[in-house]
């Protein structure tokens, strides 16, 4: 008996997003408008490319972002929940889908020593160039219309499962906690035994409650979630069963 999570980072591991944190690294804490209106929707990663190419031109080393990123806050609850986690791995197996970048995870996990809970991290890869600047790649191709060009979390998932399941790995139940629109595309291939755990008043609840509401409800459970204290209630549950 073993249980999946599943977990997005920004906005439901940490309670920001490490993309647009990283900024009060530049002059003055702000982007200049140009760079910050050269975003088109689908193209994120491009985008935050251009923001690590402005930063590294304005001197901003890697330490300086290392420093700043390890302030981002944990969403409430999240310490005791991924500490719950970490005294359970038998009965766990914890993986990240992610669009932030390998090395931001990489930095506040660390930190904050929870690397060991997860199994694997999916993200988007990034290292520093010799010239010192941060250079952040597409994580896969993919054909979803759905998702944005560089991230398909479904995918991600699907590969995941069938990877395991190669090697004798099946689940009792795949818990999805997130709190983006990225997040849907996942949450839609779960089957009615999992369930989807939004973070409350977020994107992700707002379009699974759309489209309960068009008569199209997704396959698998809902509980939404406000601190990570309830995911926890919700673990210790599943654990008793």
């Amino acid at each position: 008996m073993k249980f999946l999570l599943v977990f997005d980072f920004d906005h439901t591991i940490i309670d920001e997003n490490s993309d647009t944190w990283i900024v009060r690294c530049a002059p003055e804490r702000k982007l200049p408008n140009g760079l910050r209106n050269s975003y088109q929707p689908g193209h994120w990663t491009e985008y935050m490319d251009r923001v690590f190419v402005y930063l590294g031109d304005n001197g901003v080393k890697e330490d300086e972002m290392k420093r700043t990123m390890t302030t981002i806050p944990f969403t409430a609850g999240m310490i005791d929940l991924l500490g719950f986690i970490g005294e359970n791995k038998e009965l766990f197996d914890c993986i990240i889908v992610s669009d932030s970048n390998t090395v931001f995870i990489d930095w506040i996990l660390k930190a904050a020593d929870f690397h060991k809970v997860f199994d694997e991290v999916f993200t988007n890869p990034a290292a520093f160039s010799s010239t010192g600047y941060l250079n952040v790649q597409h994580f896969h191709a993919h054909h979803c219309a759905k998702c944005p060009k560089n991230l398909c979390k479904r995918k991600v998932l699907k590969e995941f499962l069938d990877k395991q399941l190669e090697q004798g790995v099946s689940y009792t139940q795949i818990v999805y906690i997130g709190d983006g629109g990225n997040d849907l595309c996942p949450v839609m291939f779960l089957k009615k035994n999992d369930i989807a755990m939004p973070r409350q008043g977020y994107t992700l609840e707002k379009k699974i409650s759309q489209l309960a509401r068009s008569l199209s409800p997704v396959q698998c459970s809902v509980l939404a979630w406000s601190s990570a204290i309830d995911i926890m209630s919700y673990l210790k549950l599943l654990i008793k069963e």
